[in-house]
């Protein structure tokens, strides 16, 4: 089973390319436990209660547009915690967008069963803040390191410094989202050459890199932006769809 990160993006007449594989890997595991139909456990924070419905059901909406499934969402207000229940006996585990660092808050007390359930073969799809937690060295977030601007504050996650943190340790490379439409790779380019993170991986909207057993996928419309640290500076390349 494999590690599908998307780089966000949201469209209501989106065909869901990059939900594809993950809930066709996500069946294959039900039909271990008996069912035909895959349960999907979604894990949402947002703002507010409304919004929060609101996405859920969103959320079931483009899932089921792809393939059937059934959604277990759990969805909390900024600030909230998630418990061992929103994990209870799922066939792939899909962590939302929104407010990065409360994303990351809400998992604490999960942290370890999560883990222990993608080593065990679940399938993981981090959607945009999904994405960027599963890091082991997690950019959560930030718009300056030290005096100087490294991308928009727009999208700084309402932090003013580049934050890097311990994520769930799904992969091993800093991961940032909405790349090409938010500007965000020149955050991590200037983590890498601030030697904040060792390099990392910035994936486009509307884009899924997939972490197989034998390496790495990308599917969708863009592409994602390997920042590498090389004695000669900081690299940057892409890795297409």
């Amino acid at each position: 089973m494999s590690i599908h990160l998307v780089g966000g993006g949201w469209a209501e007449d989106y065909d869901g390319e990059v939900y594809r594989a993950f809930l066709t890997e996500s069946a294959a595991r039900a039909l271990l436990s008996g069912r035909d139909i895959p349960r999907i456990g979604v894990l949402l924070v947002r703002e507010d209660p409304q919004t929060a419905e609101d996405r859920s059901l969103s959320y079931t909406e483009q899932l089921q547009r792809v393939s059937p499934c059934e959604t277990s969402t759990t969805a909390i207000v900024e600030g909230g915690l998630f418990a061992s229940a929103a994990l209870t006996d799922i066939d792939g585990l899909l962590i939302g967008g929104g407010l990065t660092p409360a994303y990351l808050d809400a998992v604490t007390p999960i942290v370890d069963e999560i883990r222990l359930l993608v080593g065990d073969g679940l399938p993981y799809l981090g959607f945009s803040a999904g994405a960027m937690i599963a890091a082991d060295a997690a950019i959560i977030g930030g718009w300056r390191i030290g005096e100087i601007e490294v991308c928009s504050e727009d999208a700084s996650e309402d932090l003013d410094d580049v934050t890097v943190v311990e994520g769930l340790g799904l992969v091993d490379l800093a991961i940032d989202v909405h790349a090409a439409q938010w500007g965000t790779l020149s955050r991590l380019v200037a983590a890498t050459e601030a030697g904040l993170v060792d390099g990392g991986l910035a994936i486009d909207e509307f884009t899924a890199l997939i972490v197989e057993d034998d390496g790495l996928r990308v599917v969708g419309r863009g592409s994602v932006w390997q920042v590498t640290n090389h004695d000669d500076g900081v690299l940057v390349s892409t890795i297409g769809a």
